[in-house]
């Protein structure tokens, strides 16, 4: 005869455990992907601001805005994304939705920043993509 504690089902604990596990995997690579991706945008600020003629610059752009201005934009926004993605190792609820709100922020400023690094924009808006795919995939502390 088996005896169950509180009416838990056998092997709840279990999935339970396989749920716990997925979680922390998805927000672990979301915070390393947003760290990542938060050191780059970091770097792509620092050498906009530093030296204007590393980055080629388009004429008749629909959003021209002064190199050194979109290089601040980045550092900002880069070190607020490291920040965020840091957070996430705590596991609070707060940094995934703020991670969600930087990361399209994120997907914006690079789609702007085309012109200027078309490569590294692109590589950075398919991280943040799979940045929300992580944070938003990964369920909440009440399903663990």
């Amino acid at each position: 005869m088996t005896s169950h504690v509180s009416g838990a089902h056998p092997g709840a604990a279990a999935r339970s455990a396989e749920r716990t596990g997925l979680g922390s995997g998805w927000l672990v690579f979301a915070a390393v992907l947003m760290i990542f991706g938060g050191l780059m945008m970091l770097f792509a600020g620092i050498s906009a601001i530093a030296n204007d003629d590393v980055f080629v610059t388009t004429r008749n752009y629909v959003f021209e805005f002064d190199l050194t201005g979109w290089g601040w934009v980045h550092l900002i926004l880069g070190a607020v994304i490291v920040l965020a993605g840091a957070a996430l190792f705590q596991g609070s609820t707060w940094a995934r939705v703020v991670g969600v709100g930087l990361a399209g922020l994120s997907m914006i400023a690079n789609f702007l920043w085309i012109p200027y690094a078309p490569f590294w924009a692109m590589v950075l808006i398919a991280l943040n993509g799979f940045v929300i795919w992580a944070l938003c995939t990964a369920p909440s502390p009440s399903e663990r």
